[in-house]
């Protein structure tokens, strides 16, 4: 036999995991190797990167999909981690988690068919190199426009994680302040993209590392407090 606090400790210990290989790759396939491959402003390019380093892009999608299957089984977990506090919120937060976890991979999908548009693909031939180019650019941009007309679901997803945890008692009350300003700040870089983008930055996703990076480090720490609920449940 097992104490329910017990079995929250695990939920913790694997949510903590899984948040620290969603970071490590989401960094890699959103940033660190995409960047070695667009050239913004640049069709021409960005292009050429595409047919240099096939690899390259390769490598980032497939980092990706490991952060998109963190992120499933993170919504999973944060479920089940903070049913306890309130059962429809939490299951409110984890389809929230796994939509935007679904639309981000249709933007990444964009992303990686770019390469498309200038490799030997049958009926390619009938567009001119510049052509390709700005096809192969266009796809890269739709990707951006898609994840960040979308992003605002994670917001979501991530301020009602942010609730819950200030009423669980069993997670500390000052990161779940802060995951909810790093969940509206994902919001608003949506909402300023579609009604005032003059006023969006990507500076609004920023609040989101001062909550997400410490609830990481708790988590794999830490894990739940004391006072996490202590119903008897099987082993």
């Amino acid at each position: 036999m097992t104490t329910f606090s017990d079995v929250l400790q695990r939920y913790a210990r694997a949510a903590g995991v899984a948040m620290l290989l969603s970071i490590v790759f989401g960094s890699l396939g959103e940033m660190v190797l995409p960047s070695r491959i667009v050239v913004q402003g640049d069709a021409a390019a960005t292009a050429a990167n595409l047919l240099a380093h096939p690899t390259l892009l390769r490598l980032s999608f497939a980092t990706y999909l490991v952060e998109g299957i963190c992120d499933v089984a993170l919504s999973v977990l944060f479920y089940l981690l903070l049913r306890p506090v309130n059962r429809e919120l939490a299951l409110l937060s984890a389809f929230f988690g796994l939509a935007s976890m679904v639309l981000y991979a249709v933007a990444q999908s964009f992303f990686f068919a770019s390469s498309l548009a200038v490799g030997p693909e049958v009926g390619m031939q009938a567009f001119s190199g510049a052509q390709r180019s700005a096809l192969a650019m266009l796809s890269v941009r739709t990707s951006y426009s898609v994840a960040g007309n979308f992003i605002g679901l994670y917001g979501i997803a991530t301020m009602l994680r942010g609730y819950l945890i200030v009423r669980s008692g069993y997670l500390p009350k000052a990161i779940g302040v802060l995951l909810v300003a790093g969940g509206a700040g994902f919001f608003l870089r949506t909402a300023t993209l579609l009604l005032a983008p003059s006023y969006s930055s990507p500076l609004m996703l920023l609040p989101m590392a001062l909550g997400g990076i410490p609830l990481m480090l708790w988590l794999l720490v830490r894990g739940v407090g004391p006072s996490a609920p202590r119903l008897r449940v099987s082993a």
